[in-house]
């Protein structure tokens, strides 16, 4: 199965795809971010980030999307641009006919590293070692996209677990 994990925002989103294999390794396929320029008007942002996902989307054809939840947020106006962010990332995913789940930050900690307060180090750290790479990929919003890809591909196998698959 391969899925794609998406941490959205405007200025900067992080995919991630990873496949999980018939003996259940992890492995990347692909991962970066979709930067938008500050200058541009909102609405110019936001195309830019649904046309750059779909491209991906149509490049790697995934089974599955995960899009991280939005958790609170002190700052209305970061909200607000997450939001919509997540939003586009949604749209996305729904008109390429993909499946999407959505895991708050503390599931997806939870799934990658077992403990829901890990620090943001801590998960970029077993996000490389559960996917076999020297380093932790970088920038920090496609390890969080990675994370969250895994975090899925978790839930997936443990559902299809109970469901007596």
């Amino acid at each position: 199965m391969l899925a794609i994990g998406i941490d959205p925002g405007t200025a900067t989103t992080g995919y991630g795809l990873v496949r999980e294999e018939a003996n259940g390794d992890l492995k990347v396929v692909d991962y970066g971010v979709v930067l938008t320029a500050p200058e541009l008007e909102m609405s110019e942002r936001l195309l830019r980030l649904f046309t750059e996902l779909k491209h991906i989307l149509v490049l790697h054809r995934p089974d599955c999307g995960a899009v991280e939840k939005l958790f609170f947020q002190k700052n209305v106006r970061t909200a607000l641009s997450v939001g919509q962010a997540r939003g586009v990332a949604l749209l996305a995913l729904a008109e390429a006919g993909i499946t999407v789940f959505e895991y708050t930050p503390l599931e997806v900690k939870q799934a990658v590293t077992g403990y829901g307060g890990a620090e943001k180090r801590q998960v970029q750290q077993m996000v490389a070692t559960l996917l076999g790479l020297a380093t932790a990929p970088q920038p920090d919003d496609a390890a969080d996209a990675l994370a969250i890809a895994i975090c899925h591909l978790n839930n997936a196998r443990l559902r299809s677990l109970s469901e007596g698959r």
